[in-house]
């Protein structure tokens, strides 16, 4: 960012002719900031630089130095030259103390430098001294705020990151980046109530600033998910502004012709991450006869990464496309001629959504990154299970959805220690060993409630948990001692390496799933290592995907139908070690011939719907996403979901939502959906 004043610059004057108008005090500011501006678009920056450093050392009586001393540590900033970059930011700032831009800079720069202490107090003093805002300085306060929020947060300074980010919530509530990192910190600290409205921030500010994966690990509201999805799409990934200069292709008939089908897997967790580990044998067993398969790897470098190393020679053809715009990436795409384009991502980390809104496959697919619909124009099939999605629920999606047996591909070839004892992981060797892994984002009030009244019942069992910030374990502590569990029975386990962590699994009795935002690879974990996992099915794709584990694994009498359901299961397979002994047999038997471990089944099942997709897409009958009604499915759901109504049946949730959907109507006609609110008979 630069600062820049208009004027007409004059791009051909030589450098020296320029050089000598600024050592004569010639040269105005405006014309300075064009000209350097033209030659650094030229790729002319050490002559930028130049002319900066002459103006400066001619012209230091101008009222507008700062300016000039801040565009030259940016020029500074790009030739590389770090050491000149600090010094000129300081010397903006001490000609302007309250210069918000070189404040930002000098803290990002600082950053950069690994010192984030230093950089911290830059953002601090920029605050401290704009605690007086008006409109010139509020927005400068705030991104000190947020930067602030998110280094501390970085460090490990929970507290203090966010004491930081309320603040910036606080001076602007209708920005939502700093209530979604605020209200992501509570959740991992296990703060409860998560959200807390004040005289400025009010609920439905916090339930606007919520992600869609914030809002699965806060509600079990699908139709709001599916909202909150849309809305991000439309605000945050947009409509890209070049699309005439991206060519689309047409689709390519494929079908009886013994070509094969062009598979683009879109990613950027195709390294040692859960859908790396995920995936990596499905991708060594696709038919190659049948299909030809493209990673395009959007993530950090990972150039010793084993999972990674396993995965590019599994695959027909590897690029890695993080350096590429959107729209090179997808012109690459396009140009590989790919059939059917799968986003392994979602709305996560290191996402390239974009790239997906150029359309540079006729066919785009939703699958395995993310756990919910994309409520996306050019999303169009999602690869789901009866279980996630049975046909009754398909109205939450704007996907067409197609089933596989089991959501959760397995990798069989996963390296496992061997396993430790209790003792050795820091467990009672006498005690019964109730466990749940999932983060702690996960772990909600009434969850943990629910594990309470569990241990009560039963005296001298403990709670086995994911370690998180100790100042979180020590929460879960104390809340444990209110509710008159000894907080010696909360046992938490340190990080470990993967095969190590998989070894350890083993060695509790039950594994208790959180609820709306239940395991994910973490149930399969646990189910591959012998370790049944008792579940609650909900509503939501995140509050389902444990129970469809948990299915394919054979045991689906451990998914529960309500929370009240779920405790009383648990006491009992507790209370009964020939019944939990029976569960543990039972999976044991069904280990290499369930649908859970069934990889081989899976890739043929994958191919057959790209082949379903190719079809369709030849027949001119692609599915277009319906997303009818969205915004009012939207304002409904933010004030319902803001209740903090845990758990209902399908039948109660939908009735709430007729109940709103006819006060909007009464108010002014809705249009009719295809979800609750149809079109009269």
């Amino acid at each position: 960012m630069t600062a820049s004043l208009s004027t007409a610059p004059d791009p051909n004057a030589p450098l020296l002719q320029l050089l000598l108008r600024a050592r004569t005090q010639q040269l105005s500011l405006a014309e300075l900031f064009q000209t350097a501006e033209v030659l650094a678009a030229a790729g002319q920056t050490a002559a930028a630089i130049e002319l900066y450093k002459t103006w400066i050392a001619f012209n230091d009586a101008n009222p507008l130095l700062h300016l000039a001393y801040f565009n030259y540590a940016v020029s500074l900033s790009k030739a590389g030259d770090v050491a000149a970059t600090l010094h000129a930011l300081r010397a903006a700032i001490r000609i302007e103390p309250l210069f918000g831009q070189a404040h930002i800079n000098l803290g990002r720069t600082l950053e950069d430098c690994a010192l984030t202490g230093q950089a911290v107090q830059q953002w601090r003093t920029f605050v401290d001294a704009t605690a007086e805002v008006n409109p010139d300085r509020i927005s400068n306060r705030l991104l000190s705020l947020q930067h602030i929020g998110r280094v501390l947060e970085g460090a490990g300074h929970l507290e203090e990151a966010e004491a930081a980010l309320w603040q910036a919530m606080e001076l602007q509530p209708s920005r939502t980046e700093a209530a979604q990192h605020w209200i992501s910190l509570r959740m991992h600290q296990c703060k409860w109530p998560v959200v807390v409205p004040s005289l400025h921030v009010t609920p439905r500010h916090f339930m606007d600033a919520m992600s869609a994966m914030s809002i699965a690990c806060y509600a079990d509201d699908p139709l709001f998910q599916m909202a909150k999805a849309h809305r991000y799409c439309r605000q945050t990934i947009g409509r890209p502004d070049d699309l005439s200069a991206f060519e689309r292709k047409v689709v390519r008939r494929k079908t009886g012709t013994g070509e094969r089908l062009r598979i683009g897997y879109v990613s950027s967790d195709l390294r040692q991450h859960a859908v790396g580990f995920a995936l990596s044998e499905v991708l060594e067993l696709h038919d190659k006869a049948s299909v030809e398969i493209f990673a395009y790897y959007c993530g950090d470098p990972a150039p010793i990464d084993p999972t990674q190393a396993r995965i590019r020679p599994a695959v027909d053809h590897w690029r890695d496309i993080a350096a590429l715009s959107d729209i090179e990436a997808a012109r690459k795409i396009a140009a590989d001629g790919i059939d059917v384009l799968i986003d392994v991502n979602g709305y996560t980390k290191h996402a390239r959504t974009k790239i997906f809104a150029y359309r540079p496959a006729p066919v785009i697919v939703n699958f395995c990154g993310y756990p919910g619909t994309m409520a996306s124009p050019y999303h169009q099939y999602m690869i789901a299970d009866d279980v996630i999605v049975p046909p009754e629920n398909e109205l939450y999606y704007t996907e067409k959805v197609l089933r596989i047996a089991c959501n959760q591909p397995v990798d069989r070839k996963r390296a496992v220690s061997e396993r430790p004892t209790r003792a050795e992981a820091g467990l009672p060797d006498d005690a019964f060993v109730f466990a749940s892994f999932n983060g702690m984002q996960k772990i909600t009030a009434p969850c943990f409630a629910r594990w309470m009244a569990i241990l009560t019942a039963m005296p001298g069992s403990v709670l086995w948990l994911l370690s998180g910030d100790e100042s979180a374990n020590e929460r879960l502590r104390r809340l444990a001692e209110e509710a008159g569990v000894a907080k010696e029975r909360l046992i938490f386990a340190g990080k470990a390496q993967n095969p190590d962590h998989l070894a350890r699994i083993g060695l509790a009795d039950l594994f208790l799933d959180t609820f709306p935002y239940g395991a994910h690879s973490t149930a399969a974990d646990a189910i591959t290592q012998g370790l049944p996992v008792l579940t609650i099915a909900g509503k939501s794709f995140a509050s389902r995907f444990c129970a469809s584990i948990v299915t394919a694994a054979g045991i689906p009498e451990l998914v529960c139908g309500d929370p009240d359901d779920y405790v009383r299961m648990a006491i009992a397979l507790a209370e009964s070690p020939d019944r939990l002994a029976a569960v543990c047999e039972s999976l044991a038997q069904q280990r290499e011939t369930c649908a859970l471990r069934d990889m081989p089944g899976l890739a043929r099942r994958l191919e057959e719907l790209f082949w379903q997709m190719q079809g369709e897409a030849e027949r001119g009958e692609t599915p277009v996403p319906d997303l009818r009604n969205l915004d009012v499915y939207y304002e409904i759901g933010a004030t319902l979901a803001a209740r903090g109504i845990e758990f209902e049946d399908d039948a109660a949730y939908r009735a709430r939502y007729r109940e709103e959907l006819i006060v909007l109507d009464d108010f002014a006609p809705l249009a009719p959906d295809a979800r609750l609110w149809p079109a009269a008979p």
